[in-house]
């Protein structure tokens, strides 16, 4: 099957401008007032994260026991695989992408690309700085917020302190869901 050259230019154009528009979010709902964490080791955050909470998305729907794996890669880059279980297909589904630090001076914001050029921000805005135990994540619009833990369980304490942040911060956690771990 031939492609035609242009119109494969003008469907990309497209994709890209629907995506463009996708990720544009009122100023009330921007997370650019909200800062990032200033210290963040890349170091020290790989390894597996547990996914504990989050704001409902239609990527991770019907997914339990999620887990989030940074591997640091050679050129500086971080390798992400997500990993999920599909409570409604009975099945594993993983996401691979990597992360990157755009900007050296804002260590707690990442870029992350699962698909070709396309970047999401990952923003970091809450750190257990002393053991990584856990992190409070958001990325450019206040409707994504993940809790994370290096355990499957967090302590309460921790969790509403957690919960705590982020609606001093102004997210709206009525629908927040717990993540089944085992």
């Amino acid at each position: 099957m031939k492609i035609n050259r242009h119109r494969l230019k003008f469907v990309m154009g497209i994709i890209t401008l629907l995506f463009i528009l996708g990720c544009m979010t009122s100023k009330k709902m921007s997370t650019a007032a909200i800062p990032a964490v200033q210290q963040l080791d890349l170091n020290r955050y790989a390894g597996t994260w547990y996914e504990i909470a989050r704001l409902p998305h239609s990527f991770e729907k019907n997914l339990q026991q999620v887990t989030a794996t940074y591997t640091l890669r050679d050129d500086g880059k971080v390798t992400v695989l997500n990993r999920g279980y599909d409570t409604k297909k009975d099945k594993w589904r993983e996401a691979r992408g990597k992360a990157w630090v755009p900007d050296l001076s804002q260590p707690g914001v990442l870029k992350v690309s699962f698909f070709w050029f396309f970047g999401a921000t990952y923003k970091v805005i809450a750190l257990d700085d002393v053991d990584y135990s856990y992190a409070l994540v958001t990325s450019s619009s206040k409707n994504y917020l993940w809790i994370l833990g290096r355990t499957p369980q967090m302590e309460p304490a921790v969790y509403d302190s957690l919960l705590e942040k982020a609606r001093k911060f102004g997210f709206d956690l009525t629908q927040l869901e717990p993540v089944q771990q085992l």
